[in-house]
């Protein structure tokens, strides 16, 4: 399964609303696997089956949308986490730690 969770660090809450798309490569090119929005807890989660296939994945997730909604600016129109699947029986979370001018990611639990 592959879950994400983001969080507007400069509001110091979760980041409702922000529209993340699964990808999966084939080849030299990317193939839409699920899409979504994350809910009250920034959290989307659930992309199971297909999407937990071995290979590399990328979540992108829609901040400049985010940030526009609420009136800021920002550096990033969007952010694109790449990772590689290698165990697809594992739990794969990509939170996302965002602000207007700065983010972080990593492996979670």
């Amino acid at each position: 399964m592959i879950s994400t969770h983001v969080l507007d660090a400069a509001a110091g809450r979760p980041a409702a609303g922000v529209s993340v798309r699964l990808d999966r490569a084939d080849g030299a090119s990317w193939v839409v696997v699920a899409g979504g929005v994350t809910d009250a807890d920034g959290r989307l989660s659930g992309w199971a089956g297909e999407s937990a296939r071995p290979g590399t994945h990328r979540l992108v997730f829609g901040t400049g949308t985010y940030f526009a909604a609420r009136g800021l600016e920002t550096f990033y129109p969007e952010v694109t986490v790449t990772f590689t699947v290698t165990a697809p029986d594992e739990h794969h979370h990509v939170p996302l730690l965002l602000s207007p001018f700065a983010y972080s990611t990593y492996r979670g639990s």
